[in-house]
C-alpha cells in the first residue's frame, strides 16, 4: 500500500489500455483483499479521464461486489451514460480475473453559481494537535498485537477525537452511535485539485464502521466481528486539500440485520463543509 503522497499519486495514475478501458496497478499488501478506498479512487480516476476537464465530479455511488485479489491489477471499464450541457455521467465496472469486483456511477458538473448554505462544524472539537494519536492509542490498548498492518496506512495521519463508546464525545441520546477523527494525507500532494479529490476518495473508506460499532463495545478490526464494506457514496460540495487536516464527523443512524449504516460530514479546520460520505457495511458478530 502507498506509504506517502508520491506513492499514492503513482497508484492512482492508471494505464490506458484502450478507449474507455484502464488498468489499475496493485501494490504489495498484506491485506486479505483489495482495499475498498483503492478500488473507489482508481475507478473515479478512470471515469474522470473520459470527461471534459470543464466538468468536475460532484457525486459518486458504488458497490463492492467481490473481494479483490491483492496479487492482480484491476481493469476498469468506463461507460459513457451522458454528456449534457451541465452534467456528465459515467458508469465504471472494475474487474479481476474476468469477474466484477466493484461498480460505480459518477456524476460530473460544469461550475456554476447558485444558493449556498451549510451545516456548522460541531462545537467543542479539539484541534488535531490536541486530539489523540490513533496509532499510539492502538498500541497502548493492545501492546501485544500484530503490527504488520500498521505500515499499510502510512499514507494517512490519524487523530482520534472520540466515540459514543468511550465517553470522549458529549452525550447525544438522539444519536447513540457516533465517532470523530481528524485525518489528512501524511505528506504534500500536488496542487492539482483532482489529486485531492482522488486522494480523499482513497482515504474516505477508513474508520467509518467504527461509528456503527461504538455503542456495542466492539473495536473496528477486532476478531469478534466480521466487517466488509457493501457500498460507498460521496458528495463533493466544495474544493479542499486532502493533505490538510479534515474532520470526519461520523454518525451511524442504524445497525440491524447484520448491516450497519454510517453517514459522515467532512469539515476543514476553518469549518467549511466540503463533502458528505455514506457507507453501509456487513457487521456480522462471530461469537
Amino acid at each position: 500500500m502507498p506509504r506517502n503522497a508520491d506513492e499514492l499519486v503513482d497508484l492512482l495514475d492508471l494505464e490506458r489500455i484502450d478507449d474507455n478501458l484502464f488498468r489499475g496497478k496493485q501494490p504489495p499488501s498484506v491485506l486479505p483483499r483489495v482495499f475498498g478506498g483503492q478500488a473507489a479512487a482508481q475507478a473515479l480516476v478512470a471515469a474522470t479521464r473520459t470527461v471534459d476537464p470543464a466538468y468536475a465530479v460532484h457525486s459518486m455511488h458504488s458497490y463492492f461486489l467481490q473481494p479483490g485479489d491483492t496479487a492482480a491489477p484491476t481493469i476498469f471499464d468506463v461507460e459513457n451514460l451522458r454528456d449534457g450541457r451541465s452534467f456528465a455521467t459515467r458508469r465504471v465496472l472494475g474487474r479481476q480475473h474476468g469477474r466484477p469486483i466493484y461498480a460505480m456511477t459518477a456524476n460530473f458538473q460544469r461550475a456554476e453559481d447558485g444558493y449556498d448554505h451549510q451545516d456548522g462544524i460541531p462545537a467543542g472539537v479539539p484541534s488535531p494537535e490536541d486530539a489523540i494519536d490513533a496509532r499510539a492509542m492502538s498500541l497502548e490498548l493492545e501492546p501485544d498485537r500484530d503490527t504488520s498492518l500498521d505500515t499499510e496506512w502510512d499514507v494517512v495521519d490519524f487523530r482520534y477525537v472520540g466515540s459514543s463508546g468511550d465517553g470522549l464525545l458529549p452525550p447525544d441520546p438522539e444519536h447513540p452511535a457516533r465517532q470523530r477523527f481528524w485525518l489528512r494525507i501524511s505528506s504534500p500532494l500536488p496542487d492539482d485539485p483532482f489529486q485531492h479529490v482522488a486522494a480523499f476518495t482513497y482515504v474516505s473508506d477508513m474508520t467509518l464502521m467504527g461509528a456503527a460499532l461504538s455503542p456495542h463495545g466492539v473495536r473496528l478490526g477486532g476478531a469478534e466481528t466480521m466487517v466488509a464494506s457493501l457500498d460507498h457514496s460521496i458528495w463533493f460540495h466544495r474544493p479542499f486539500r486532502a493533505d490538510e487536516w479534515w474532520l470526519y464527523d461520523q454518525v451511524s443512524p442504524s445497525a440491524s440485520g447484520g448491516r450497519g449504516l454510517v453517514t459522515a460530514r467532512v469539515f476543514t479546520q476553518d469549518g467549511t463543509l466540503v463533502a458528505t460520505v455514506a457507507q453501509e457495511a456487513l457487521l456480522r458478530p462471530l461469537a
